[in-house]
Parts: structure tokens; C-alpha cells; sequence
């Protein structure tokens, strides 16, 4: 009231343009010189005045929740099971939420039977339409596209250069750990593991216990999971007679009905599409 906020205010700013030239005088002239002061003015400091940072030369750190151009999360290319695989299963759920609709997405297929696979054929993000608004990261249920920090992505091309595509967008998952662990690490403890759940479910039929995800645990690399081997058959036990050698073939088995299916080896199958990939180009 009567302007004491005014004057509150007021005081607050004149208060950081004098602190600025004393911090000038201070430091005479080494305030821009050495990387150690610049770490200093780009602290947390309380009581400290306004100063320039020298772009690009300098680049003031970006907090973790900083959001710029999406990108897609892959396994490491030194992964064990499934080095280089993509995290995205091409639902199409981040395309479907984006607000400018900026995602497009081609969907694999199986060249044998023309089914759909769950992996991206082509992925596409047109950055001049992109809002940063973090819809497809929030939404998607694989945590298979996150916001990048990389803003310095300035060019005088704009029809090819801003529209990345799978190749552009791939980065490791230790990338996102890097950039945000505390963000990396709660969607690992909300998932039970630091892994993909294609690894995690791989892991549980091998009968290997799953980690729980720790700071401390966070780069430790995952061991091969070691395929169960089939037991041997038991000696068949000794006959009076000896069955005489049939010249016929022998007769194909048909399953039973009590007999199971053979479960879908998801991996299996990437690996002969891919082969199959290779060969054509």
C-alpha cells in the first residue's frame, strides 16, 4: 500500500545493477577469462549481479526437466541381447497425441506374411512444426521417445535439414541417462528394472532375477541371459529282442492335443527380417 511495493521492488533491481559493477571491480576484468569464474556466475548465487555469457563459447547449463526435440530411445550398441534394437514398439500412440501432429510413423512388416512387427520401419518428427510440449514422452507406454537438450540445431535449410528421421532421432539409452538421471531413474523403478520389458520378460522365462533399479546400479551392463538346456532323455532300458532296423522312413509326429504350442520368439523373428533386409540392399 501508498507504494511500498513499488519501492520493494525497485530496490530489489538497483540493488543487482550496483552489485554487478562491484562484482566488475572484484574480479577486474578476470571475470571473463577463465572457466572457473564462469562456473561461478552461472551459480546459485543469492547476492550476485547480472553478467553476460559469451555464446557460443559459453553455454549456460540446462536443468534437467528441459524440453527440446524429441528423440528415440535404442539399447546400447555393446547391449548383450539386443544391441542397437529400438525401445519403439510403432503404436502410433505419440502420433495420436501430438498436438501439431509433427510424428509420422511406417510400421514393419513381415516380408513373408505381410504382418505387422513391432518395430518402426520409418520415423519421422518435422522440427519446424514441433512445439517441445513433451505429449508423446508423457504418453508413451514403452518410454520409448523422450526431449532432447540439444537446442543448437539452427540451419539455412529447412526443407530436409529439420525433418529428422529414424536415423537422426535414434540416441542410446545411457544418452537419456546422461542428460536426466533422476528422470531415467523413476521410470526404471515405476518399469521394476532398468531394462526393456522385451529383456525383462526374456530374463524371467530364463529364470534370472531382475534387478531393482538403484542411482548406484544405473551403468552396470546386463549378462546374457543363459538359455535353459533341455535335459537328456534317460537310456531306454534293455529288451530280450532286439527291434529289427525298418527300411521304411519314419512317420512324421503330429501333435497331440495335449501338447503345447511352441510360444512366438518375438527376437527370432527381428533377426530373420533384418537378415532378410540385408540381403535385398
Amino acid at each position: 500500500m501508498y507504494g511500498k511495493g513499488i519501492a520493494k521492488g525497485l530496490f530489489v533491481t538497483f540493488k543487482h545493477f550496483f552489485t554487478t559493477y562491484v562484482d566488475d571491480i572484484r574480479y577486474a576484468g578476470r571475470k571473463y577469462l577463465h572457466q572457473e569464474n564462469f562456473e561461478v556466475r552461472q551459480g546459485l548465487r543469492p547476492n550476485g549481479g547480472a553478467y553476460t555469457v559469451m555464446y557460443p563459447e559459453e553455454k549456460i547449463a540446462v536443468p534437467e526437466r528441459f524440453r527440446f526435440t524429441p528423440f528415440l530411445v535404442v539399447e546400447d550398441a555393446d547391449h548383450p541381447e539386443r544391441p542397437g534394437e529400438d525401445w519403439c514398439t510403432s503404436c502410433g500412440i505419440c502420433a495420436k497425441v501430438c498436438p501439431p501432429q509433427c510424428i509420422w510413423i511406417v510400421r514393419g512388416t513381415n516380408p513373408e506374411t505381410g504382418r505387422p512387427v513391432p518395430q518402426p520401419d520409418a520415423f519421422y518428427i518435422d522440427t519446424d512444426i514441433c512445439m517441445n510440449c513433451g505429449f508423446c514422452a508423457e504418453f508413451c507406454p514403452f518410454d520409448a521417445i523422450k526431449m532432447d537438450h540439444d537446442y543448437e540445431m539452427a540451419s539455412y535449410d529447412r526443407t530436409t535439414v529439420h525433418i529428422h528421421d529414424k536415423k537422426r532421432l535414434s540416441k542410446p539409452v545411457s544418452y537419456w541417462k546422461n542428460i536426466a538421471p533422476t528422470s531415467a531413474l523413476e521410470e526404471a523403478v515405476s518399469r521394476g528394472q532398468w531394462e526393456h520389458n522385451d529383456i525383462a520378460k526374456a530374463m524371467k522365462k530364463a529364470g534370472q532375477p531382475t534387478t531393482a533399479p538403484t542411482i548406484e546400479n544405473m551403468w552396470l551392463k546386463p549378462e546374457p541371459s543363459a538359455k535353459a538346456e533341455a535335459p537328456e532323455p534317460a537310456a531306454p532300458q534293455a529288451t530280450a529282442k532286439k527291434a529289427a532296423p525298418s527300411t521304411d522312413k519314419p512317420a512324421e509326429t503330429t501333435a497331440t492335443s495335449g501338447d503345447k504350442k511352441p510360444k512366438f520368439d518375438k527376437q527370432a523373428m527381428l533377426a530373420k527380417i533384418r537378415e532378410k533386409k540385408a540381403n535385398k540392399e
